[in-house]
């Protein structure tokens, strides 16, 4: 009697994250798949010096409105005034402004500090926010967005669009990209049919992938290859939209945003397609 086939065999699977790679590699290999790791998250660093001159300007500025964008980013504001012992002051700023966020971890570290926002995105990414601020006029206001490692142009420009007399954006964190061994790598192993799918759990690592394509000149190549031979999965909402705005229209993702239930979605996927 002949086995049935695992979801997975004969798929060569890259994890494009650097987090939990024991983990989801043995979960693609009881599916039946080889995984291979090609990390693409690069370094994050914080920007020690640079935030204390930031949150210093903040407390001065007592802008009307404060947006906070991830969870980790937010506890790094609040980390970095309590080092610097102005922390009472720079929460104190944040209560008199309003608040809006994006994101169920940015929730949730709010919480802890007792804050509340008066604007939450509808479906956790930066169009799910802009959707909740479309009926907010930001007339001659001042407006603080904390962002993680890179800016946000669109939601900038969709500010000011609505009036808003300045916006500043927070960097906290300095993204480092990947090793250019590792980018090239995976170039090839892509332009050789070497690869069947590829876990993205970040929105960083789509940017570095396709910011390495277009510097080499084969970025249309490459979304052509993940909207046709090489499957996209995305561990959740925010790491989708990343993959929608560089073009790929065909993106594997569960509702569950956790990296176990992205390998168990991938293997439903590739199950359905036999």
């Amino acid at each position: 009697m002949n086995k049935v086939a695992k979801p997975l065999s004969g798929k060569t699977i890259v994890i494009a994250g650097s987090r939990k790679l024991d983990e989801m590699s043995s979960l693609i290999q009881k599916q039946g798949g080889t995984a291979i790791v090609r990390s693409l998250q690069g370094v994050t660093t914080f920007k020690e010096q640079e935030m204390e001159q930031e949150l210093r300007l903040f407390i001065e500025n007592q802008p009307e409105w404060v947006i906070f964008t991830t969870g980790i980013g937010a506890k790094a504001l609040f980390d970095a005034a309590d080092r610097l012992g102005i922390k009472d002051a720079f929460v104190q700023t944040v209560q008199q402004a309003k608040i809006a966020i994006r994101g169920y971890k940015t929730y949730n570290f709010l919480k802890t500090q007792e804050l509340a926002p008066d604007i939450r995105d509808s479906d956790g990414t930066m169009k799910g926010l802009e959707e909740q601020l479309e009926s907010v006029t930001f007339t001659k206001e001042q407006i603080w967005i904390q962002l993680h490692g890179e800016p946000a142009p669109d939601l900038v420009q969709f500010l000011e669009a609505k009036g808003a007399l300045s916006v500043h954006t927070l960097l906290p964190y300095l993204n480092i990209e990947p090793e250019a061994e590792t980018l090239q790598q995976l170039r090839q192993d892509i332009q050789q049919s070497q690869v069947d799918a590829i876990c993205f759990t970040t929105a960083v690592q789509v940017r570095y992938l396709f910011n390495d394509a277009s510097k080499n000149g084969y970025e249309d190549e490459l979304r052509s290859a993940l909207n046709q031979q090489v499957l996209a999965v995305s561990v959740g909402k925010v790491t989708s939209e990343a993959l929608t705005q560089a073009g790929i229209t065909r993106i594997v993702a569960p509702e569950n945003e956790r990296m176990g239930a992205m390998i168990v979605e991938m293997a439903k996927y590739y199950e359905e397609q036999k």
